[in-house]
């Protein structure tokens, strides 16, 4: 059992990039049709609808929506464009596999102003009554109105080539993100050497960290080292496991609280 679990997990491993793709990477050869340098490779989307994402600690009822996306979400966004585009199972799970080690970052747009806002809903009757299946009721809900447009950066030097071409490829068909109906729109992708602190970076305790002038953290969730299609499929019976199939980096995000009111919340970026 040892042995063929082992097989298995050395099978699923990504590879690390050769110093030839380094190298590519930091030449003006492109990838697909976006030119270099750089290693990272920046798409930009205009939202085109309210935004809504609750951190994945948030109950059904009752959740503070993110301002930006997390990288689990953009992953999975993806990942959804690739089944949506045609490509065979087979190759969406191995694009999935290939996300697992690829940093991404994100600059927020320069303004969202947060609704907090209580709602007339209707949920399942804890009664089990079937003449009166649903009951009204009330939800906290939160929904982000965005000024600006948002910038998603890959760090392809933690992939192989057909990673990256795939990731451009797929990008134009990418058309929400969060919650269904928070739709966006791509206007572009290009490619940087270095990202500055417009980005969200992981908080860091061990060694001092340069913050941006406003800025929020809050705890992000991406793919965990084991994250696979079977896992992380909204159509299997199994049980994605923290740290696992999914983890939460502790996330500056670079974005600041200027303004409350009644009802609304508007942070600012940059």
């Amino acid at each position: 059992m040892a042995k063929t679990r082992k097989k298995k997990e050395s099978s699923t491993a990504l590879q690390v990039p050769d110093a030839q793709w380094l190298n590519l990477l930091e030449s003006t050869e492109l990838i697909e049709t976006v030119p270099g340098p750089g290693r990272w490779l920046v798409a930009e989307y205009r939202p085109t609808a309210l935004f809504s994402l609750k951190t994945s600690q948030a109950t059904s009822s009752v959740g503070v929506s993110l301002v930006i996306p997390t990288p689990y979400a953009i992953k999975m966004a993806f990942v959804d464009a690739a089944f949506r585009t045609g490509l065979p199972d087979d190759d969406c799970e191995r694009f999935l596999r290939s996300l697992v080690k690829v940093d991404v970052r994100i600059a927020p747009a320069k303004a969202a102003v947060v609704t907090n806002t209580f709602l007339k809903v209707r949920q399942e009757s804890r009664e089990g009554n079937p003449l009166r299946p649903y009951i009204p009721s009330i939800a906290y809900r939160e929904l982000v109105y965005l000024d600006g447009t948002w910038l998603w950066a890959f760090d392809v030097a933690r992939c192989d080539r057909l990673a990256a071409t795939q990731i451009v490829r797929l990008a134009p068909h990418v058309n929400y993100v969060g919650k269904r109906g928070s739709f966006i729109q791509f206007t572009k992708a290009f490619r940087l050497a270095d990202l500055d602190t417009k980005f969200t970076q992981p908080l860091r305790t061990e060694s001092p960290q340069v913050f941006p002038t406003g800025a929020h953290v809050r705890q992000l969730d991406d793919f965990g080292p084991e994250a696979s299609l079977e896992t992380l499929s909204s159509f299997t019976s199994t049980k994605p496991k923290r740290d696992r199939h999914r983890k939460f980096v502790e996330t500056i995000i670079p974005a600041g609280l200027v303004n409350t009111g009644p009802g609304f919340s508007e942070y600012r970026h940059g």
